[in-house]
């Protein structure tokens, strides 16, 4: 619910995207079934095959981010915030920092990965047909074609693997896409989306047990597909694990809704301004409170970076006194750790600053330090009423 930490790779559109560090094993694993692929189209060509698969497992994935973009496009264009996209083992997803508001919100972003997605396979497809006219069809099958060009095998791949991406996504289990606009419909005509939540995270458990099913009989029949099987089975444990603990997120933002930053947060926040001596600042503030790590502020109260005591006491005894916060703050980064006073509480539940920090910083429009709410205030709102 609170997401976990990821690498950070780039920024799209001032959207951050990051990688978990199970998404290398999935990556290797992609390269290895590709590169087998690769020798059955091209044998006798290791190297080539070897490349082809790095070339298409690294644009598959590329893929998957346009995917998760157009989700986080449409949110964004609907007024809701997006805490990053993440590539994990099984995908991609785009934390939204709020839930979609009415039915069609949530119809509007649900729907628009897939249709990125249905571009993609529809223009490799064609790009296909027009690099190997008449040769194409066989390899968009992943089947052997000894007269398949070099990008001919590449656009092959492409075009199948996001062809059944966008099948398994369309399919009607919560949280996938496809549970998404089951839960969009479900919303419109029954008037809560609480309910419908409940309803849409059935059905993907339902499809997660299914494919768990499945999974386990490939496993086990006399013609044992070892990986595939343990694969779809994992598919579907996290699929129904997924549906869970969605249903569970959505209760809690039930439970927290018209709640603001402001309601939690602790206003009255020890802070550090930017114009301090370092030796004021150790004595005053780091050896006093004992705290790693303060809010920089300036003249106005602007949050503008922390100063840790660890970055102060680097700087040598003789010089503290004529050196000033500011300038051994950390700055970098420092907007992903604040956040707008008047927020609703739910925007937090993604911010992998708050994870990352224990901490964000509460300003108001002028980016003036309103407050500080710590992962603890939160967790202290998110608690249920006993049932």
């Amino acid at each position: 619910m609170f997401g976990g930490r990821s690498i950070q790779l780039f920024r799209v559109f001032g959207i951050r995207i990051g990688v978990d560090l199970t998404w290398f094993f999935v990556l290797f694993l992609v390269i290895w079934w590709m590169s087998q692929h690769f020798k059955d189209i091209f044998p006798g060509q290791d190297t080539k095959a070897f490349l082809l698969a790095v070339v298409s497992a690294l644009v598959f994935f590329a893929s998957v981010v346009l995917h998760e973009l157009g989700h986080a496009l449409v949110a964004v264009r609907s007024g809701i915030g997006i805490a990053g996209i993440d590539l994990w083992m099984f995908g991609g997803v785009a934390r939204m920092s709020s839930d979609t508001r009415t039915p069609g919100q949530e119809l509007r972003v649900a729907i628009a990965g897939p249709l990125v997605t249905l571009v993609i396979a529809a223009v490799c497809y064609g790009a296909g047909q027009l690099v190997d006219p008449g040769h194409f069809t066989s390899a968009a099958e992943l089947q052997q074609s000894a007269q398949v060009s070099t990008a001919g095998a590449v656009l092959s791949f492409l075009a199948f693997i996001n062809f059944a991406l966008l099948v398994f996504n369309l399919l009607p289990g919560f949280p996938l896409d496809g549970g998404r606009v089951a839960r969009a419909i479900l919303w419109w005509r029954i008037g809560d989306r609480d309910r419908a939540t409940h309803y849409a995270a059935l059905l993907g458990r339902g499809l997660g047990y299914l494919l768990i099913a499945y999974g386990l009989y490939s496993f086990v029949r006399p013609t044992a597909d070892t990986f595939g099987g343990l694969w779809t089975a994992a598919i579907g444990l996290m699929l129904s694990q997924a549906a869970r603990a969605e249903e569970m997120s959505s209760r809690i933002k039930s439970h927290i809704a018209g709640l603001r930053v402001a309601d939690v947060m602790d206003a009255e926040p020890v802070v550090l301004p930017a114009e301090t001596r370092l030796d004021r600042a150790l004595e005053d503030y780091f050896l006093r409170y004992r705290w790693p790590w303060f809010p920089v502020v300036d003249v106005h109260g602007r949050f503008l970076g922390f100063a840790s005591r660890q970055r102060a006491e680097a700087v040598p005894e003789a010089l503290r006194a004529g050196t000033s916060v500011d300038q051994v703050m950390t700055v970098e980064d420092a907007g992903r750790y604040r956040v707008g006073m008047d927020e609703p509480l739910e925007a937090l539940l993604g911010s992998e600053g708050l994870q990352r920090l224990g901490a964000l910083m509460a300003v108001d429009r002028e980016g003036v330090l309103r407050g500080i709410v710590t992962l603890d205030q939160l967790r202290r709102a998110l608690q249920a009423p006993a049932r």
